[in-house]
Protein backbone atom coordinates (compact mmCIF):
# COMPACT_ATOMS: atom_id res chain seq x y z
CA UNK A 1 0.00 0.00 0.00
CA UNK A 2 1.26 3.21 -0.84
CA UNK A 3 2.22 5.65 2.49
CA UNK A 4 4.32 9.15 1.97
CA UNK A 5 7.86 8.31 3.74
CA UNK A 6 7.69 10.90 5.75
CA UNK A 7 4.07 10.66 6.58
CA UNK A 8 2.46 9.43 10.11
CA UNK A 9 3.14 5.50 10.30
CA UNK A 10 -0.17 3.30 9.63
CA UNK A 11 0.62 1.63 13.18
CA UNK A 12 1.35 4.83 15.00
CA UNK A 13 -1.64 6.06 13.34
CA UNK A 14 -3.64 3.11 14.37
CA UNK A 15 -2.57 3.65 17.91
CA UNK A 16 -3.65 7.17 17.69
CA UNK A 17 -7.06 5.71 16.88
CA UNK A 18 -7.41 3.16 19.15
CA UNK A 19 -6.91 5.00 21.78
CA UNK A 20 -9.42 8.03 20.72
CA UNK A 21 -11.79 5.39 19.98
CA UNK A 22 -12.05 3.71 22.89
CA UNK A 23 -12.28 6.68 24.90
CA UNK A 24 -15.11 7.42 22.92
CA UNK A 25 -16.74 3.87 23.49
CA UNK A 26 -16.58 4.68 26.96
CA UNK A 27 -18.52 8.07 27.26
CA UNK A 28 -21.88 7.80 28.49
CA UNK A 29 -22.97 10.63 26.44
CA UNK A 30 -21.98 9.69 22.94
CA UNK A 31 -24.95 9.62 20.21
CA UNK A 32 -26.91 11.61 22.53
CA UNK A 33 -28.33 14.39 19.91
CA UNK A 34 -25.55 18.18 21.09
CA UNK A 35 -26.81 21.49 20.08
CA UNK A 36 -24.14 24.41 19.82
CA UNK A 37 -26.67 27.08 20.48
CA UNK A 38 -25.58 29.85 22.42
CA UNK A 39 -27.15 33.01 24.32
CA UNK A 40 -28.72 34.91 21.29
CA UNK A 41 -26.32 38.48 21.13
CA UNK A 42 -29.82 40.00 22.89
CA UNK A 43 -28.59 38.79 26.02
CA UNK A 44 -25.10 39.88 26.17
CA UNK A 45 -27.26 43.22 26.06
CA UNK A 46 -27.25 45.71 28.77
CA UNK A 47 -31.09 45.78 30.20
CA UNK A 48 -32.29 44.00 27.04
CA UNK A 49 -31.55 46.19 24.83
CA UNK A 50 -29.61 45.19 21.59
CA UNK A 51 -26.23 46.26 20.51
CA UNK A 52 -26.82 49.45 18.32
CA UNK A 53 -28.46 52.71 18.70
CA UNK A 54 -26.97 54.33 21.25
CA UNK A 55 -23.92 51.84 21.03
CA UNK A 56 -23.10 52.74 17.41
CA UNK A 57 -19.86 53.09 16.93
CA UNK A 58 -18.82 51.55 19.91
CA UNK A 59 -16.57 48.41 20.83
CA UNK A 60 -19.70 46.27 20.15
CA UNK A 61 -21.06 47.77 16.46
CA UNK A 62 -17.52 47.89 15.42
CA UNK A 63 -17.30 44.16 16.85
CA UNK A 64 -20.72 43.19 15.07
CA UNK A 65 -19.55 44.28 12.00
CA UNK A 66 -16.75 41.30 11.88
CA UNK A 67 -18.45 39.20 13.43
CA UNK A 68 -20.75 36.32 11.02
CA UNK A 69 -23.81 35.02 12.82
CA UNK A 70 -24.63 31.63 12.22
CA UNK A 71 -26.07 31.78 8.28
CA UNK A 72 -27.42 28.09 8.13
CA UNK A 73 -28.66 25.38 7.48
CA UNK A 74 -28.21 24.17 10.82
CA UNK A 75 -26.36 20.67 11.26
CA UNK A 76 -27.64 17.72 12.85
CA UNK A 77 -24.98 16.84 15.44
CA UNK A 78 -24.82 13.91 17.66
CA UNK A 79 -22.44 13.52 20.79
CA UNK A 80 -19.11 11.90 20.28
CA UNK A 81 -17.24 12.85 23.10
CA UNK A 82 -16.94 14.94 26.48
CA UNK A 83 -13.80 16.47 28.05
CA UNK A 84 -12.95 17.67 31.36
CA UNK A 85 -14.66 21.08 31.79
CA UNK A 86 -18.26 19.33 29.99
CA UNK A 87 -18.14 20.74 26.45
CA UNK A 88 -18.78 18.24 23.94
CA UNK A 89 -17.47 16.86 20.85
CA UNK A 90 -20.13 16.99 18.14
CA UNK A 91 -20.07 14.85 14.92
CA UNK A 92 -22.23 15.28 11.95
CA UNK A 93 -22.20 14.23 7.56
CA UNK A 94 -21.35 16.98 5.44
CA UNK A 95 -22.24 16.84 2.05
CA UNK A 96 -20.17 19.26 0.17
CA UNK A 97 -22.12 21.03 -1.70
CA UNK A 98 -18.91 23.01 -3.96
CA UNK A 99 -16.82 19.72 -3.86
CA UNK A 100 -19.61 16.77 -4.19
CA UNK A 101 -17.69 14.97 -1.53
CA UNK A 102 -19.79 13.65 1.34
CA UNK A 103 -17.65 13.30 5.04
CA UNK A 104 -18.00 13.11 8.73
CA UNK A 105 -17.02 16.29 10.48
CA UNK A 106 -16.13 16.87 13.93
CA UNK A 107 -16.61 19.82 16.13
CA UNK A 108 -15.66 21.58 19.74
CA UNK A 109 -16.69 24.70 20.46
CA UNK A 110 -14.89 26.07 24.03
CA UNK A 111 -17.12 27.11 27.01
CA UNK A 112 -16.73 30.69 25.96
CA UNK A 113 -18.63 30.49 23.01
CA UNK A 114 -21.77 29.29 25.68
CA UNK A 115 -21.15 32.51 27.92
CA UNK A 116 -23.77 35.49 27.34
CA UNK A 117 -20.81 37.80 27.45
CA UNK A 118 -19.22 36.49 24.17
CA UNK A 119 -22.49 36.38 22.34
CA UNK A 120 -22.16 39.31 20.39
CA UNK A 121 -18.63 38.03 18.77
CA UNK A 122 -17.44 35.61 16.38
CA UNK A 123 -14.79 33.00 17.67
CA UNK A 124 -11.58 32.16 15.90
CA UNK A 125 -11.18 28.74 14.00
CA UNK A 126 -8.63 26.18 14.21
CA UNK A 127 -9.24 23.12 11.37
CA UNK A 128 -7.19 20.59 12.50
CA UNK A 129 -6.32 17.97 10.56
CA UNK A 130 -4.91 14.25 11.20
CA UNK A 131 -1.77 12.42 10.29
CA UNK A 132 -1.88 9.24 8.19
CA UNK A 133 -4.74 8.31 5.69
CA UNK A 134 -7.15 10.49 8.16
CA UNK A 135 -9.94 8.11 7.16
CA UNK A 136 -12.76 6.91 8.31
CA UNK A 137 -11.91 8.95 11.66
CA UNK A 138 -9.92 12.21 12.29
CA UNK A 139 -8.17 11.41 15.49
CA UNK A 140 -8.27 14.90 16.70
CA UNK A 141 -11.87 14.07 17.93
CA UNK A 142 -10.48 11.84 20.68
CA UNK A 143 -9.59 12.68 23.65
CA UNK A 144 -6.58 10.95 24.57
CA UNK A 145 -4.16 13.34 22.34
CA UNK A 146 -5.82 16.01 25.02
CA UNK A 147 -6.19 18.27 21.69
CA UNK A 148 -9.43 19.99 22.52
CA UNK A 149 -8.75 19.86 26.85
CA UNK A 150 -5.31 22.01 26.07
CA UNK A 151 -6.49 24.42 24.46
CA UNK A 152 -9.47 24.87 27.00
CA UNK A 153 -6.83 25.24 29.55
CA UNK A 154 -4.39 27.26 27.29
CA UNK A 155 -6.99 30.16 26.88
CA UNK A 156 -7.44 30.61 30.66
CA UNK A 157 -3.93 30.96 30.93
CA UNK A 158 -3.70 33.35 27.68
CA UNK A 159 -1.76 31.48 25.83
CA UNK A 160 -3.94 30.45 22.98
CA UNK A 161 -7.34 32.31 22.12
CA UNK A 162 -10.73 30.31 22.78
CA UNK A 163 -10.89 28.22 18.98
CA UNK A 164 -13.65 26.46 17.63
CA UNK A 165 -11.63 22.97 16.95
CA UNK A 166 -12.99 21.41 13.43
CA UNK A 167 -11.76 17.87 12.44
CA UNK A 168 -13.02 16.81 8.98
CA UNK A 169 -12.05 13.75 7.55
CA UNK A 170 -8.55 14.21 5.41
CA UNK A 171 -9.18 11.68 2.48
CA UNK A 172 -12.06 10.05 0.90
CA UNK A 173 -10.54 6.43 1.63
CA UNK A 174 -7.61 4.34 3.27
CA UNK A 175 -5.60 3.64 0.22
CA UNK A 176 -4.31 6.86 -1.17
CA UNK A 177 -3.24 10.11 -0.09
CA UNK A 178 -5.56 12.82 -2.15
CA UNK A 179 -2.91 15.77 -0.68
CA UNK A 180 -5.98 18.09 0.13
CA UNK A 181 -6.04 18.79 -3.27
CA UNK A 182 -8.29 18.79 -6.75
CA UNK A 183 -6.53 15.95 -8.70
CA UNK A 184 -8.24 16.02 -11.82
CA UNK A 185 -10.59 13.11 -12.16
CA UNK A 186 -10.63 12.63 -7.99
CA UNK A 187 -12.80 13.81 -5.53
CA UNK A 188 -12.63 17.43 -5.00
CA UNK A 189 -10.62 17.21 -1.39
CA UNK A 190 -8.97 20.57 -2.08
CA UNK A 191 -12.66 22.36 -2.65
CA UNK A 192 -13.62 20.30 0.24
CA UNK A 193 -11.29 21.41 2.78
CA UNK A 194 -11.42 24.74 1.99
CA UNK A 195 -14.36 25.73 1.29
CA UNK A 196 -17.37 23.52 2.03
CA UNK A 197 -15.69 23.02 5.49
CA UNK A 198 -15.67 26.86 6.17
CA UNK A 199 -19.11 27.20 4.54
CA UNK A 200 -20.10 24.51 6.99
CA UNK A 201 -18.73 26.51 9.61
CA UNK A 202 -20.46 29.86 9.24
CA UNK A 203 -23.62 27.73 8.73
CA UNK A 204 -23.12 26.55 12.29
CA UNK A 205 -21.10 28.44 14.62
CA UNK A 206 -20.43 32.48 15.07
CA UNK A 207 -17.60 33.29 12.98
CA UNK A 208 -15.52 36.02 11.68
CA UNK A 209 -15.73 37.72 8.61
CA UNK A 210 -11.85 38.19 8.13
CA UNK A 211 -9.53 35.60 7.49
CA UNK A 212 -8.02 36.80 10.86
CA UNK A 213 -10.31 34.19 12.81
CA UNK A 214 -9.44 31.58 10.56
CA UNK A 215 -6.03 28.87 10.65
CA UNK A 216 -4.91 25.26 10.31
CA UNK A 217 -3.07 23.13 12.44
CA UNK A 218 -2.07 19.37 11.51
CA UNK A 219 -0.04 16.46 12.04
CA UNK A 220 2.19 14.91 8.80
CA UNK A 221 -0.14 14.52 6.12
CA UNK A 222 -2.52 17.10 7.85
CA UNK A 223 0.09 19.32 8.12
CA UNK A 224 0.90 19.15 4.69
CA UNK A 225 -2.59 19.77 3.70
CA UNK A 226 -2.85 23.03 5.87
CA UNK A 227 0.56 24.35 4.93
CA UNK A 228 -0.75 24.09 1.32
CA UNK A 229 -4.03 25.42 1.86
CA UNK A 230 -3.03 28.59 3.94
CA UNK A 231 -0.37 29.32 1.57
CA UNK A 232 -2.53 28.83 -1.55
CA UNK A 233 -5.64 30.81 -0.17
CA UNK A 234 -4.18 33.54 2.09
CA UNK A 235 -7.52 35.71 1.40
CA UNK A 236 -9.10 32.93 3.63
CA UNK A 237 -6.92 31.66 5.93
CA UNK A 238 -4.29 33.74 8.08
CA UNK A 239 -1.96 30.91 9.86
CA UNK A 240 -1.43 27.05 10.49
CA UNK A 241 0.70 25.19 13.03
CA UNK A 242 2.49 22.59 10.90
CA UNK A 243 3.81 19.48 12.63
CA UNK A 244 5.92 17.29 11.10
CA UNK A 245 4.95 18.10 7.91
CA UNK A 246 5.34 16.93 4.59
CA UNK A 247 6.81 19.84 1.87
CA UNK A 248 5.96 18.30 -1.60
CA UNK A 249 2.54 17.11 -2.98
CA UNK A 250 3.39 13.25 -4.21
CA UNK A 251 0.38 11.51 -4.36
CA UNK A 252 0.34 8.46 -7.19
CA UNK A 253 -3.10 10.09 -8.40
CA UNK A 254 -0.46 13.75 -9.46
CA UNK A 255 0.12 11.00 -12.03
CA UNK A 256 -0.10 12.80 -15.69
CA UNK A 257 -1.30 15.86 -13.51
CA UNK A 258 1.90 17.56 -12.99
CA UNK A 259 1.19 21.48 -14.24
CA UNK A 260 -1.62 20.98 -11.10
CA UNK A 261 0.84 19.09 -8.83
CA UNK A 262 3.09 22.28 -9.14
CA UNK A 263 0.01 24.55 -8.41
CA UNK A 264 0.01 22.28 -4.95
CA UNK A 265 3.24 22.41 -3.73
CA UNK A 266 3.98 24.63 -0.58
CA UNK A 267 7.32 25.78 -2.16
CA UNK A 268 6.69 26.67 -5.18
CA UNK A 269 3.11 28.58 -3.19
CA UNK A 270 5.27 30.29 -0.86
CA UNK A 271 7.74 31.68 -3.03
CA UNK A 272 5.34 32.85 -5.09
CA UNK A 273 3.43 34.62 -1.75
CA UNK A 274 7.38 35.69 -0.94
CA UNK A 275 7.62 37.90 -3.71
CA UNK A 276 4.11 40.30 -3.00
CA UNK A 277 4.60 43.19 -1.43
CA UNK A 278 4.55 42.79 2.53
CA UNK A 279 1.17 44.03 3.31
CA UNK A 280 -1.03 43.02 6.63
CA UNK A 281 -3.01 41.48 3.72
CA UNK A 282 -0.77 39.11 2.50
CA UNK A 283 0.93 38.30 5.59
CA UNK A 284 0.39 34.57 6.72
CA UNK A 285 1.88 32.99 9.83
CA UNK A 286 3.54 29.61 9.69
CA UNK A 287 4.39 28.20 13.13
CA UNK A 288 6.05 24.81 11.90
CA UNK A 289 6.55 22.36 14.60
CA UNK A 290 9.11 19.25 14.24
CA UNK A 291 10.62 16.42 17.07
CA UNK A 292 14.40 16.82 17.78
CA UNK A 293 14.18 13.06 17.24
CA UNK A 294 12.65 13.32 13.59
CA UNK A 295 14.10 13.01 10.59
CA UNK A 296 12.30 15.54 8.70
CA UNK A 297 13.97 18.55 11.05
CA UNK A 298 16.40 19.29 8.20
CA UNK A 299 13.65 19.78 5.91
CA UNK A 300 11.89 22.13 8.27
CA UNK A 301 14.88 23.87 8.77
CA UNK A 302 15.48 24.41 5.15
CA UNK A 303 12.06 25.88 4.28
CA UNK A 304 12.03 28.22 7.05
CA UNK A 305 15.49 29.31 5.71
CA UNK A 306 14.47 30.08 1.98
CA UNK A 307 10.71 30.97 2.29
CA UNK A 308 10.65 33.11 5.41
CA UNK A 309 10.43 36.37 3.58
CA UNK A 310 7.83 39.38 2.79
CA UNK A 311 5.04 38.55 4.00
CA UNK A 312 5.60 34.96 4.72
CA UNK A 313 6.43 34.75 8.22
CA UNK A 314 7.53 31.26 10.22
CA UNK A 315 8.19 30.08 13.52
CA UNK A 316 9.82 27.02 14.02
CA UNK A 317 9.47 24.92 17.24
CA UNK A 318 11.86 21.98 17.93
CA UNK A 319 10.09 19.84 20.11
CA UNK A 320 13.05 18.23 22.44
CA UNK A 321 12.94 14.73 22.74
CA UNK A 322 9.69 14.68 20.58
CA UNK A 323 8.94 12.16 18.06
CA UNK A 324 6.61 11.77 14.96
CA UNK A 325 3.02 11.56 16.73
CA UNK A 326 0.21 13.70 17.47
CA UNK A 327 1.40 13.71 21.50
CA UNK A 328 4.71 15.23 20.81
CA UNK A 329 2.55 18.28 18.93
CA UNK A 330 0.61 18.67 21.28
CA UNK A 331 3.54 19.61 23.70
CA UNK A 332 4.62 21.53 21.24
CA UNK A 333 1.91 23.66 20.48
CA UNK A 334 1.98 24.45 24.52
CA UNK A 335 5.75 25.38 24.41
CA UNK A 336 4.90 28.40 21.70
CA UNK A 337 3.22 27.61 18.74
CA UNK A 338 -0.17 27.96 19.84
CA UNK A 339 0.56 31.37 21.42
CA UNK A 340 2.61 32.64 18.25
CA UNK A 341 -0.59 32.21 16.03
CA UNK A 342 -2.52 33.25 18.69
CA UNK A 343 -1.34 36.28 18.86
CA UNK A 344 -1.86 36.91 15.04
CA UNK A 345 -5.49 36.23 14.82
CA UNK A 346 -8.59 37.83 15.79
CA UNK A 347 -9.66 37.13 19.49
CA UNK A 348 -13.65 37.01 20.87
CA UNK A 349 -15.01 40.30 22.61
CA UNK A 350 -17.17 40.58 25.49
CA UNK A 351 -19.66 42.90 25.88
CA UNK A 352 -19.35 45.48 27.99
Amino acid sequence: MYRHRSRLPKALMAIAVTGSLALVSGCSDEGEPLTFDAPSPQAAATGGQSTGGARKGSQEAQLAAGTLMPTGPKAEFTTQNTIDDGTRIGVTTLHGEKSGFTGKVWVWAPKQYFDAKYANSGFPVLIALPGGNGYPNNYWMGTDLKLQSSISKWSEEGKSLPFIVVMPVLNPDDKYYYDGSDIPGQPKMGTWMTEDVPDFVKANFRTFKSRDGWAFMGSSSGAFVGLKSVLKHPDKFKAVIASGPDIVPDSPLWAGHEAEQRANDPERLARALGAKPDSKDNAVYLAMQVGSKESGLKKAKAFVRDYTKGPVKTRLQVIQDGEHNAKTYVKGMGDGSIQWISKHMQAPVPSS
